[in-house]
């Protein structure tokens, strides 16, 4: 993590041109190869923070960054806490703030339901909603919701545009980055959200995450306190 990796590096260990590897690697991942290598390093800094007592310059330097205020910088930008803070409320948010939106009179819902695994050996913890505006779960959402269980939801006030929806469990007692037990997820989208066009009631189905799969980067909300709501919209 630590060494200065460039686009040309991944496509020669993969045995591709540069232009071939970028296209099927975003066509799999849904992220260029720098994105998913800058969410991948944020990912093991979050890891560090809660696994390891090295200090917040040993880790920047240790994920690749060698400014550790750039680092600062983007994982605050990217997780919603400064590194510091993230490692003492232990990986988790006392609230999610969402991203500010001029009202506008096209604003519309989705809704739809969550649905748990099939798997009967995994519990289900609550469930986190959020709407971004692309494929990296990172910053603020646009609109988010937390669930007691996978059920019903519905995102009002959902500005024009082209959106994500993302939704993360994790099961009672595990970290979200540390746990035995990976995070399950779903994911949909683009969703386009237009005055005109009618966005059908959407069926997402929780399944492990994938090593493919974006890292989830945004630190969710305290459910130990039994934070049951995200910032209002």
């Amino acid at each position: 993590m630590g060494d200065q990796i460039t686009i040309d590096d991944m496509a020669r260990t993969a045995m591709f041109s540069k232009f071939h590897f970028t296209r099927i690697f975003q066509r799999a991942t849904g992220v260029s190869p720098g994105r998913f290598l800058s969410a991948v390093r944020l990912q093991e800094a979050k890891r560090l923070l809660l696994s390891t007592s090295m200090s917040v310059t040993e880790i920047s330097h240790k994920v690749g960054y060698s400014s550790v205020g750039t680092f600062s910088t983007r994982f605050k930008n990217s997780v919603g806490l400064s590194p510091t803070a993230y490692r003492e409320l232990r990986g988790f948010a006392p609230s999610i703030p969402v991203a500010s939106h001029h009202s506008s009179p096209r604003s519309m819902s989705i809704q739809g339901e969550v649905l748990q695994q099939t798997s009967s050996d995994y519990a289900e913890g609550m469930v986190f909603i959020g709407l971004f505006p692309d494929t990296i779960p990172q910053g603020r959402p646009t609109r988010c919701t937390v669930l007691d269980r996978p059920s019903a939801f519905r995102l009002d006030n959902v500005p024009e545009g082209d959106w994500h929806l993302l939704v993360q469990s994790v099961a009672p007692g595990e970290e979200q980055v540390i746990g035995d037990t990976p995070p399950t997820v779903a994911m949909h989208g683009p969703i386009t959200i237009r005055h005109d066009r009618l966005v059908r009631p959407l069926r997402l189905s929780l399944r492990p995450m994938r090593m493919l799969d974006p890292p989830v980067l945004l630190a969710l909300l305290d459910a130990r306190q039994g934070a049951l709501s995200a910032a209002a919209s």
